[in-house]
C-alpha cells in the first residue's frame, strides 16, 4: 500500500514512520523547506525517544521518503492523510481549521484516482463533512471518501502507543474507505487490536472526549491533593485506593502542577466551544479548563512560600520545563506560568532540562540555562522541580544540599519520599502528602 502524509510535526512524523514500518509506502509532505531537508539528511525536528532510529531505517528500506511535492506525493496512493496543526485560534478558543481546510482544496487538485482522505489532525464535529464538501467543489467529479483517523500518542511514548494501542478508532462514509483503513491497519490484527468502524462525526467526537476525560481526571487528583494538604491525608493513597478500582483505573490520578502540552489544553477549550456553539454546555469541562489555569499560576506561590514568603533578590533553581518528561514540547508547559511569576516577584531563574531548552529559551527570556541538573544549583536559595525527568529522581542529595544556600526543595512531581527529605535534611514541600513529623510538608 502506498499513503501520502501532509504534514511533518509530531502526529504525521510518527505517524509516517510508524506506517512505513508496517510496510506501507509512505511519503511525507511538508511546505517547510527547512524541515524537509534536515529530515532528507536524517535529522529529527522533534524529541521523541526512538523516532531518529525508526526514521533511518525506513528510509534506508526506500519505505519513508520526504518531499514539498504533493502532487508527486499522491500518485499511486491508496490514502492521503491529513495531519496538519489545529491550534487554538485566538480570541474565541475554537479550533484554527485553516491549514486542515487548505489542504483539502490542494488535495483536491492532485485527485486522479480513487483516494481515501483521512484527517488525522486533532478536529472538532463536522470537519470532515467540511472537508469533503470543499473537494466536491473543487473536483465534482473526483472518486474519493473522507475518513477520520484520530491520534491517541503520548508525547514520549509514541511509537509504542502507534504500534500496540489499546484501539483503533475509525470513522468511515463508506464500505470501501472502511476497507483501505482496515488494510493499513492490518498488522495490528495479530496483537488483536480492537478496531472501531463508526461515522465520522462519532470519531471526531471520540478523539476530544477522551482527551477531556483524562484532563478532568487529572484536575480531580490534583483538588484531592490540595484538600488531602487539608486534612492531613496523603493523595498517593487516595490515588492507589481509587485506582484499584476496575471503573476508575490508576493511570492519570498523579498530583503536579496541572497539565499542558499539545493537546489537552486546545482539546478541552475546542470541545467547550463546540458544546456552546451547539447549546449542549459541557459544564464539567468548563469548570476543569479554569481549574488547571488557575492551578498552574498557583504553583509560583507555593515556590515562594517555600521560601520564607518572598523571593526577591533569591536565585531559584528549576529543574524541568518541559510540560512532561521525554519530550521537548514546551507547549503550555505548567513552567511558562510558573517562571515568569517568580521572576516578577523579583527572583533570578537558573534552569535546566535535557531537551526543551532550545524551545525553552525563545518563551522564557532572563533565564540563566545551566548544562545540567547540578548547574542550578550552586548558590541557589532554594530547587524547584517542575519535570520529572528520570535523571531528577536519583540526585546525590548531600551533593544537592552542599551547593544550596538553604536545604530547600520544592516537588511539584512528588518523585521523592518525604522521610528520605528528613533524613537528608531538606525542608521539603511536595504536594498533597504528609510530612514525617504527620504535619503538611509544606516547607
Amino acid at each position: 500500500m502506498r499513503i501520502a502524509m501532509i504534514g511533518t510535526g509530531y502526529v504525521g512524523l510518527v505517524s509516517g514512520a510508524c506506517f512505513s514500518e508496517f510496510g506501507v509506502h509512505v511519503t511525507c509532505v511538508d511546505k517547510d523547506a527547512g524541515k524537509i531537508e534536515r529530515l532528507k539528511s536524517g535529522e529529527i525536528p522533534i524529541y521523541e525517544p526512538g523516532l531518529d532510529d525508526l526514521v533511518a531505517r525506513n528510509v534506508a528500506a526506500g519505505r519513508l521518503s520526504f518531499t514539498m511535492d504533493l502532487k508527486e506525493a499522491m500518485q499511486g496512493v491508496d490514502a492521503v492523510f491529513i495531519a496538519v496543526g489545529t491550534p487554538s485560534r485566538r480570541g474565541d478558543g475554537h479550533a484554527d481549521l485553516s491549514y486542515v481546510y487548505g489542504a483539502a482544496e490542494e488535495i483536491a487538485q492532485h485527485l486522479d484516482h480513487y483516494t481515501v482522505v483521512v484527517t488525522k489532525s486533532t478536529v472538532p464535529v463536522g470537519t470532515g463533512r467540511e472537508v469533503e464538501a470543499i473537494i466536491r467543489r473543487v473536483r465534482p467529479e473526483a472518486e474519493f471518501d473522507v475518513a477520520s483517523n484520530p491520534e491517541f500518542l503520548r508525547e514520549g511514548s509514541a511509537i509504542g502507543d502507534f504500534m500496540r494501542p489499546d484501539r483503533v478508532v475509525i470513522g468511515a462514509t463508506s464500505e470501501r474507505a472502511g476497507e483501505v483503513m482496515r488494510r493499513l491497519y492490518r498488522p495490528l490484527y495479530l496483537i488483536e487490536t480492537p478496531i472501531v468502524i463508526t461515522s465520522l462525526e462519532t470519531a471526531e467526537l471520540t478523539k476530544y472526549a477522551a482527551n477531556t476525560f483524562l484532563a478532568a481526571k487529572i484536575t480531580f487528583i490534583n483538588e484531592i491533593a490540595d484538600l488531602c494538604e487539608k486534612v492531613g491525608a496523603n493523595v498517593h493513597d487516595v490515588a492507589r485506593g481509587i485506582g484499584l478500582d476496575g471503573r476508575i483505573g490508576k493511570k492519570f490520578l498523579h498530583p503536579g502542577p496541572g497539565y499542558g502540552g499539545s493537546c489537552f489544553p486546545k482539546d478541552t477549550l475546542a470541545l467547550v466551544r463546540t458544546a456552546q456553539q451547539f447549546g449542549s454546555p459541557l459544564r464539567i469541562i468548563e469548570t476543569v479548563v479554569d481549574i488547571n489555569d488557575k492551578r498552574k499560576k498557583q504553583m509560583a506561590e507555593r515556590i515562594i512560600a517555600a521560601c520564607g514568603g518572598t523571593v526577591d533578590g533569591k536565585t531559584v533553581a528549576v529543574l524541568g520545563v518541559a510540560f512532561k518528561p521525554n519530550t521537548d514540547d514546551m507547549r503550555d508547559s505548567p513552567s511558562l506560568d510558573i517562571i515568569p511569576a517568580l521572576q516578577a516577584a523579583g527572583a533570578h531563574v537558573r534552569a535546566f532540562d535535557p531537551a526543551a531548552m532550545h524551545e525553552a529559551e525563545k518563551l522564557l527570556p532572563g533565564v540563566e540555562w545551566a548544562k545540567n541538573a547540578y548547574g542550578t544549583l550552586e548558590g541557589a536559595d532554594c530547587v524547584a522541580i517542575l519535570t520529572e525527568w528520570n535523571e531528577f529522581r536519583a540526585l546525590d542529595l548531600r551533593r544537592v544540599k552542599s551547593m544550596l544556600k538553604r536545604p530547600v526543595m520544592i516537588d511539584l512531581r512528588n518523585i521523592y519520599n518525604p522521610d528520605d527529605m528528613a533524613k537528608a535534611g531538606f525542608t521539603y514541600t511536595s504536594i498533597g502528602r504528609p510530612s514525617p513529623a504527620g504535619g503538611m510538608d509544606r516547607g
